[in-house]
């Protein structure tokens, strides 16, 4: 059944119905088709999206921009200096006069409030593209993926082994949304938040699904379908990254703690990857690892999601 999602903003996996995260997939894959068909799928003709940057970006830019462009729009980039964000205006006085300019929002920042603020004030869609909390696009292209891989999700496994960052969180609340079971190993005082481990809980416990918080990540990789990590040290933490990397050595995901998962598993990583660090290129680079093909379906999932909400 077809859910009216026009206007909507996009802020957090939890905030969506599991009825809107299919509706998503299913309009991604129509999308990709058509791209790859050549066939016009204009649906956002004469709309401009703008796409405000506090941090650099190599996906998320191009897909976005791209990804507008081919949907008949138009993106507006806005980099760390375009913009009196936060210099000279409030962020409510800058959601409500872009919301007289533009169809909608992208924006990948740093603080979480900024983008609750941008939907709160503005009166546009505004898409999350990235905050230190949470990266709900990511992990829709990443379910979305693991969809076309393996063909169904409930009751998949997925272990994420790392840094209980944005990247985790949006893991806890994407794979209990949709019934997979999630386990998480993250060195002591590098767990994800309690609250989204709690609100994973709840969607876990109703969709019959499990979520681990461990510490031994040759626990959480056992009979996993999926192994997923990210950067030890993510955008604003690199005066960290020499204690980080000490902290998080035995959490690398390497050829002997993918022989715990299973045969077919699937490798994926948000990317870019610091290869050495968080995962060797045996894994990187394996026949399991599907790190580039879900970096192209960036491009097709946030087309969708532009679509349906503007």
């Amino acid at each position: 059944m077809a859910v009216n999602m026009k206007g909507k903003s996009l802020i957090s996996i939890n905030d969506l119905t599991i009825e809107e995260v299919w509706q998503i997939f299913e309009l991604s894959a129509t999308l990709k088709m058509k791209r790859l068909t050549g066939e016009p799928h204009r649906l956002l003709e004469g709309k401009t999206l703008g796409m405000i940057f506090s941090k650099p970006s190599t996906r998320t830019r191009v897909s976005f921009e791209v990804g507008i462009y081919e949907l008949g729009g138009i993106g507006m980039y806005f980099g760390p200096n375009d913009l009196q964000l936060k210099k000279s205006e409030s962020v409510a006085d800058t959601a409500r006069v872009l919301s007289r300019f533009l169809s909608g929002i992208m924006i990948r920042t740093f603080d979480h409030q900024d983008v609750i603020d941008l939907a709160t004030y503005g009166s546009i869609p505004v898409i999350n593209g990235l905050t230190d909390l949470l990266h709900p696009c990511q992990v829709l292209t990443d379910l979305f993926t693991i969809y076309e891989k393996k063909k169904e999700l409930k009751g998949l496994k997925l272990a994420y082994i790392g840094d209980g960052n944005n990247m985790a969180h949006s893991l806890l609340h994407g794979c209990s949304k949709v019934g997979m079971n999630i386990a998480i190993a993250s060195p002591s005082g590098y767990k994800p938040v309690e609250q989204i481990v709690k609100n994973a809980e709840a969607n876990a416990t109703y969709m019959g699904s499990k979520v681990e918080i461990l510490d031994d990540p040759i626990a959480a990789v056992k009979d996993a379908d999926v192994v997923y990590t990210d950067v030890w040290a993510s955008m604003g933490q690199e005066t960290e990254a020499a204690e980080r990397k000490k902290i998080f050595r035995n959490f690398q995901v390497n050829s002997a703690l993918v022989k715990n998962a299973k045969e077919d598993y699937l490798f994926m990583h948000c990317l870019p990857a610091h290869r050495g660090d968080e995962v060797v290129n045996e894994v990187a680079d394996s026949p399991n690892s599907v790190i580039f093909d879900e970096a192209e379906n960036r491009l097709h999932v946030q087309k969708a999601i532009m679509a349906l909400l503007m």
